[in-house]
C-alpha cells in the first residue's frame, strides 16, 4: 500500500515512520477475524486494515485526520492482527505514530482533553494515584454499587525479608497502578526471588514504564518517562543487573520497545538498547528456574483454575505459553477455556476511555473463562485482573500469587 506523504508532513520523522509501517500492507483483510474491535461492531473502520485506510488518508493530506482518530481511539492496540499478518505489517507501530500525529490536530472537545491529562498527570505518579486511591477504598463501602466494583479492595501483601546479597541480582519494575492497587503481585514476585537465591536491587526513582503517555499520542511523554527509568536503573546495570524483570506482561513489553521508542536520542539510545535486551517478563524469567520450583511446590491438588493470558503476553511478547508451563510445574489444575487470542477489554486506559465497548468485550472474554467453571481466575496483568475482577463470578487475581501460595512452606 503505497503513501505519498503530504508535503507538511515530509519533514516529520513519525509521520515516515508511519508510512514506511503501512506499505508494507497488501490489504488482504487476514487482520478483520482477529481484530476484537471488528468482531464487535462489524464496521471495517474498526479493524486494522480500516484505520490503515483511515490514516492513509490522513497523511496523504485527503482528510482532517478526525474520522481515523475515532476509529483509532476504538483500537485496543492488543497487536493480535500483528500475529495474524502474513505480510509482517506491524500495526501496532503504525498505530502509536497515527495516535501520536493525530493528538496535534486538536480535534477533541474539551471534556476528552481533560481526561486524557488527568490521567496523564495523575496514574503514571504513584505518589499522585495513591492517595486518590486510598480515599476511594476508603469510601468503597458507601460508594454506589457501580462505582464500588471499580475500586479495588486494599490489599494485604505478603511479607518478604530484605533481599540478601546474592550472585545473580536483578531490577523489579514495581510499575505505577500495580504498586498501589496490588502490591501482593510484586510481594509474591519478591518472595519467589528469594526461595531462588536472586536478589533484587532497589531502584526507588523508577515509575511508569512510559506505556500510557505512548498508547494515549503522548509520544513525548511516554518516552519522557523510559528516561526517567534509565536513570533510575542505570546504576544498577552498570553494576551488573542481569534482568529487567516486569510483573505486568503490558509493562514487560513496553521494555523491549525502548531501544526503538529512543532510537533516535543520542543521550539515551545506546541505554534504551540495553534495557530492551535486559528486560523480561516474570515468566520467562522463572521457566529458567522451573525445575527448583516445581520441588518447592506441596504435593496437594491445587484448585481448578482458568488461566488468562493477555494480549501482551500472546502477541506483543510471544510467550503464551511460559505462564501456563510454570503453573503446571506446581500442581496447578488449568481448566479449558475459549477465544485465548481476544482481548478482555482492558487495555491500559481503554476500560475507562470506551467503557461501552470495553464491557462488552470484557462479559464476552468472561463467559469464555469461566464455562468449566473454575475455583479463580488467573491474569499476568494488572489492567486484566482489575477489568476482569469488577463482574467475574470467581475471584480474579494474579498467577504470580498463587505461585507463590503453592511454594510456600
Amino acid at each position: 500500500m503505497d503513501v505519498n506523504l503530504h508535503p507538511d508532513l515530509l519533514a516529520s520523522s513519525v509521520a515516515n515512520d508511519a508510512a514506511s509501517a503501512i506499505e508494507s500492507c497488501v490489504h488482504c483483510g487476514f487482520c478483520l477475524a482477529t481484530c476484537p474491535t471488528y468482531l464487535d461492531t462489524r464496521d471495517e473502520r474498526d479493524s486494522p486494515r480500516g484505520r490503515i485506510y483511515l490514516l492513509r488518508e490522513f497523511l496523504e493530506g485527503n482528510s482532517d485526520g478526525g474520522t481515523a482518530q475515532t476509529h483509532l481511539d476504538r483500537c485496543l492496540s492488543c497487536n493480535s492482527c500483528e500475529t495474524t499478518c502474513p505480510s509482517g505489517v506491524e500495526y501496532g507501530r503504525i498505530a502509536d505514530a497515527g495516535r501520536s500525529l493525530l493528538e496535534e490536530r486538536g480535534h477533541r472537545g474539551w471534556l476528552d482533553r481533560l481526561v486524557r491529562a488527568l490521567l496523564l498527570t495523575v496514574v503514571p505518579y504513584p505518589r499522585r494515584f495513591t492517595p486518590f486511591l486510598r480515599i476511594g477504598q476508603w469510601l468503597r463501602p458507601i460508594l454506589p454499587a457501580g462505582l464500588q466494583k471499580a475500586v479495588p479492595p486494599r490489599q494485604t501483601p505478603i511479607k518478604t525479608v530484605p533481599s540478601k546479597t546474592y550472585g545473580d541480582t536483578v531490577i523489579l519494575l514495581e510499575g505505577c497502578v500495580q504498586r498501589a492497587a496490588t502490591p501482593a503481585t510484586n510481594a509474591a514476585l519478591r518472595y519467589l526471588l528469594e526461595q531462588l537465591q536472586v536478589g533484587v536491587v532497589e531502584t526507588p526513582r523508577q515509575g511508569c514504564c512510559g506505556a500510557l503517555g505512548t498508547h494515549l499520542g503522548a509520544r513525548e511523554a511516554g518516552r519522557e518517562a523510559m528516561r526517567r527509568n534509565i536513570d533510575a536503573w542505570w546504576p544498577a546495570i552498570t553494576a551488573g543487573a542481569t534482568a529487567i524483570i516486569s510483573s505486568a506482561t503490558g509493562c514487560a513489553s513496553q521494555l523491549e520497545d525502548y531501544g526503538s521508542a529512543l532510537a533516535d536520542d543520542p543521550a539515551y539510545a545506546e541505554k534504551a538498547r540495553r534495557v530492551s535486551e535486559l528486560s523480561c517478563d516474570a515468566a520467562a524469567y522463572l521457566l529458567t528456574h522451573e525445575a527448583k520450583l516445581a520441588t518447592c511446590a506441596p504435593q496437594d491438588p491445587a484448585p481448578r483454575v482458568a488461566l488468562h493470558i493477555p494480549c501482551s503476553q500472546t502477541h506483543a511478547l510471544g510467550e503464551k505459553h511460559t505462564s501456563a508451563q510454570l503453573l503446571r510445574a506446581v500442581g496447578a489444575t488449568l481448566v479449558p477455556t475459549r477465544d485465548d487470542h481476544l482481548c478482555c477489554g482492558s487495555a491500559g486506559s481503554y476500560s475507562l476511555l470506551q467503557p461501552a465497548m470495553s464491557r462488552r468485550l470484557r462479559t464476552r472474554k468472561l463467559d469464555a473463562l469461566t464455562g468449566e467453571k473454575p475455583d479463580e481466575i488467573l491474569t499476568a496483568n494488572i489492567g486484566c485482573q482489575l477489568h476482569l475482577d469488577q463482574e467475574s463470578p470467581v475471584k480474579v487475581r494474579h498467577w504470580l500469587e498463587f505461585l507463590a501460595e503453592q511454594v510456600a512452606p
